[in-house]
């Protein structure tokens, strides 16, 4: 990896989003036109879940503690005042910032023109990125995705069960991976901190 790039009044990135939105694919897509770390939500959760809990159990919505939930997003607001050059994938990362300066924090949704959800194209990306069932995919994106908010909504959001963490007024861009493409998403977020996106080279 080549020497991370600075940004000018940016040390960190978040890019948050619901299941299957393109977060992953754009927070890689950062880190390696950048060169900064990249912290990938569901690796981080796993070893942020031995280190507090200290064991293997299920890491399931309904079976992890509060404390769980509280000590994670804490350990994430850490990371992102003590550390820099960092691309930090995660559900509720961009809500865990709000007021810290430096941090830049991205939102990706996949809306139509209306702003509807587009569920099934999520469903079908899970389906295609991880090769489960379609089933395994609802599951994520319907019920795993529903507890979660049901969860945060009472830790965080006083029980408002209005309250979503996709809300844009946590963020400073967002992205509609619905109208663009992979190419055109990680343009979008590079000419918005100040750099000029790149064609990938295709190897051979």
């Amino acid at each position: 990896m080549f020497t991370p790039i600075s940004l000018p009044n940016i040390k960190n990135i978040t890019v948050s989003g619901r299941i299957g939105s393109g977060t992953t694919t754009l927070a890689k897509g950062l880190s390696k036109a950048l060169g900064w770390s990249l912290l990938e939500g569901g690796v981080l959760f796993e070893k942020i879940h031995k280190e507090i809990l200290n064991d293997k159990s299920e890491l399931a919505v309904d079976a992890r503690p509060d404390k769980f939930d509280l000590e994670y997003e804490e350990k994430i607001k850490k990371m992102l005042k003590d550390a820099k050059n960092q691309i930090i994938q995660s559900h509720l990362a961009g809500f865990d910032a709000q007021g810290m300066e430096g941090v830049f924090k991205i939102l990706v949704l996949c809306t139509d023109d209306e702003g509807n959800d587009k569920t099934g194209i999520r469903i079908d990306r899970l389906v295609n990125r991880r090769g489960v069932s379609i089933e395994e995919a609802k599951e994520d994106v319907l019920m795993r995705e529903k507890r979660n908010l049901d969860k945060w909504r009472k830790l965080y959001a006083e029980g408002d069960s209005n309250w979503v963490y996709w809300d844009r007024k946590y963020y400073d861009l967002v992205i509609n991976t619905y109208s663009h493409n992979q190419d055109e998403t990680l343009k979008v977020a590079l000419k918005a901190i100040g750099l000029k996106y790149r064609q990938p080279s295709i190897e051979v």
